[in-house]
C-alpha cells in the first residue's frame, strides 16, 4: 500500500518579480513500511522536497496525498495536525531544549496531541522510548551533560513519542562520527523492521544511503532515478 504519493511535484519560489522553480515535475511514491534514502547534493531541492514530504511547506502545483488524503492544498492548521499525528522528525543538529531534561525533552510533544493523557501517563510513555533507544539511565540528564550520539537518541525518542507511521530524518548522522553513526542507522533498521516505520533519510551521502532498502534521487529539482541498495548497515 503507498503511504505517500507526489504527482508532478513543483515548487516555485517568487523573489520579487523572479521566479526560481527549485521542484520540477516530481513524481514518486513510498509504501507503508519502506526504508528510502531520499539523495541529493545541495541546491538539488532534496531539502524542499523534505519539507512538501513533512507538511511543512506546500507545493506550487500538482497532487501529494499522504495516507490517502490529498494533504498539499489543505490550510496551515489542518496540515499541522496531519504533522503532528503521522510524522516524526529527526535532525541533523538534534533541536533538543538546552535545560530539559532527557525525558521532558521527549514527552514535549505529547502537550500539543495527548490531551487526554495525565502526566503520569505521559511520563511513563516517555520512560519506555527513552528504554527503546538505550538511555533508561539517562532520563534527568540534561543535553549537555549527553554525548552527540546520547542527544541522536533523545531527539528520536521524542520523534516517536506519538507511534508516527512515518520518521523523516534529515541528514541524522551529520554530526556524529563514524561509530555512532553505524549505531543510529541500525536503531533506524530496527524501528523499520520491528515497528514497521516508513523511515525516509534525507541525505548527500551514498554511504549512508546504502542503509537504507531503496535511493530516490534528485538533482537539479528532477527525480533522476529510484535503486534497491539492499538495507546493510
Amino acid at each position: 500500500m503507498d503511504l505517500l504519493e507526489l504527482h508532478n511535484i513543483n515548487k516555485t519560489y517568487f523573489i520579487g518579480e523572479m521566479q526560481v522553480p527549485v521542484l520540477r515535475g516530481v513524481s514518486f511514491a513510498i509504501r507503508q513500511g519502506e526504508y528510502v534514502a531520499l539523495m541529493g547534493t545541495s541546491g538539488s531541492g532534496k531539502s524542499t522536497l523534505m519539507n512538501i514530504l513533512g507538511c511543512l511547506d506546500r507545493q506550487t502545483s500538482g497532487d501529494y496525498f499522504l495516507d490517502g488524503e490529498e494533504v498539499g492544498h489543505l490550510s496551515s492548521d489542518r496540515r499541522a495536525l496531519i504533522r503532528n499525528k503521522k510524522i516524526g522528525f529527526v535532525f541533523q543538529s538534534f533541536n533538543l531544549l538546552p535545560r530539559t531534561s532527557a525525558l521532558d525533552n521527549v514527552i514535549m510533544p505529547l502537550a500539543y496531541t495527548a490531551g487526554g493523557l495525565s502526566i503520569w501517563k505521559c511520563r511513563r510513555r516517555g520512560i519506555a522510548m527513552l528504554k527503546k533507544v538505550g538511555l533508561s539511565e539517562r532520563l534527568h540528564h540534561q543535553p549537555s551533560q549527553l554525548s552527540g550520539g546520547q542527544q541522536q537518541r533523545v531527539a528520536i525518542a521524542r520523534a516517536l513519542i506519538n507511534n508516527p507511521p512515518i520518521l523523516i530524518a534529515d541528514e541524522p548522522t551529520g554530526n556524529l562520527d563514524s561509530r555512532t553513526s553505524v549505531e543510529v542507522l541500525k536503531m533506524f533498521r530496527e524501528f523499520n523492521e520491528k515497528e514497521k516505520i516508513t523511515i525516509i533519510i534525507v541525505t548527500h551521502s551514498a554511504e549512508v544511503a546504502e542503509n537504507a532498502d531503496r535511493s530516490i534521487r534528485i538533482h537539479d529539482g528532477q527525480i533522476v532515478d529510484g535503486i534497491f541498495t539492499g538495507g546493510a548497515v
